[in-house]
């Protein structure tokens, strides 16, 4: 570990300046505090956090007291927004002292979180697989599959799909969907096929705007998340469409609100509850076994939410006669 003396000696000043210029002292020159920064950053210092507590008598971290009488925990809308401005970046793993990592809904692809998921610090990450790492997975590939053959079932053959954004769930999912048509000989336009942010409604009623001034029109849309979908269901209202009766539509997550929206929406239930406590315990397993506990990647399986906006085309007074082919 890189110690204020090495420092010290690197930049040819005393301990005591690289300290009041790491602890962003007045009483030195704004060069000279730069300079030591630069090459503390260059040798790779960390804060001793458990010193600088005995020094300043401060932590440096925060507690949260948080209470939900709805018993919707951390998966609240408001207060998982509110949250993320609690959580400090990853890049303070070291100077935190922190024993393990566990990534959720981060950009995976950032030279720094890479660098701390291949670092000494056990990590695990959640819906995304890095080689010879830890990875909990919700079974997207599979979950969309179900859904396009559980809409099929219903006697639809013009499906869409409005997946979310560029990322490893995204291109699961659509392998799952285009599997899945494969395999019931469907064959999908490349106008069926549009994208959206995730849990953005905005880009959803866009996307779905698209979808519903096409020529001939799907029966069933499948949408990214059952958030996005108060924006699809938005665009369908608008063009005096209603579900089921003239488009059916599914939702994906299986979120508190689908359960509460009129008609009941359709989506593929994620088992949030298995994912989080898997992630856990293996990530303590990590910690106390680093050397024995293998680094694989753990598919957590979800289930499909039947619930009302899935019209039944198998029978002819169910069949949209305006949309038939």
């Amino acid at each position: 570990m890189v110690a204020l003396k090495d420092i010290a000696a690197r930049c040819g000043v005393s301990v005591a300046t690289v300290s009041k210029a790491l602890n962003q002292q007045q009483d030195i020159s704004e060069e000279t505090r730069e300079r030591i920064a630069r090459v503390a950053r260059e040798m790779g210092y960390t804060v001793n956090a458990a010193a600088r507590t005995l020094k300043t008598n401060r932590t440096d971290n925060i507690g949260l007291i948080f209470e939900d009488l709805q018993s919707s925990g951390f998966m609240h809308e408001y207060f998982a927004a509110t949250l993320n401005s609690f959580r400090s970046y990853l890049q303070h793993a070291r100077f935190r002292q922190v024993d393990g990592v566990a990534l959720i809904c981060t950009d995976y692809h950032d030279p720094m979180v890479q660098e701390l998921v291949f670092s000494d610090i056990p990590t695990i990450t959640l819906d995304h697989a890095f080689n010879n790492r830890i990875a909990v997975l919700s079974d997207n590939m599979n979950g969309l599959a179900s859904l396009v053959k559980y809409v099929y079932s219903r006697g639809h053959r013009r499906i869409a799909y409005i997946h979310g954004g560029s990322t490893a769930v995204t291109e699961s999912r659509l392998t799952g969907f285009y599997r899945a048509c494969e395999e019931l000989n469907l064959r999908v336009p490349k106008e069926y096929i549009l994208s959206c942010e995730y849990h953005e409604p905005i880009s959803c009623y866009a996307a779905t705007k698209r979808v519903l001034t096409l020529p001939v029109r799907p029966t069933c849309v499948l949408f990214s998340d059952d958030y996005s979908y108060i924006g699809g269901l938005n665009a369908i209202t608008d063009a005096g469409l209603r579900v089921p009766d003239d488009i059916s539509v599914v939702g994906y997550d299986g979120i508190h609100l689908a359960k509460m929206l009129s008609p009941r929406l359709t989506t593929w239930q994620q088992n949030t509850e298995d994912l989080g406590r898997i992630a856990a315990s293996r990530l303590i397993e990590k910690i106390e076994h680093p050397l024995t506990t293998p680094s694989e990647h753990i598919v957590v399986k979800g289930r499909l939410l039947e619930g009302e906006t899935v019209a039944d085309l198998n029978t002819a007074a169910d069949r949209p006669e305006k949309d038939a082919t």
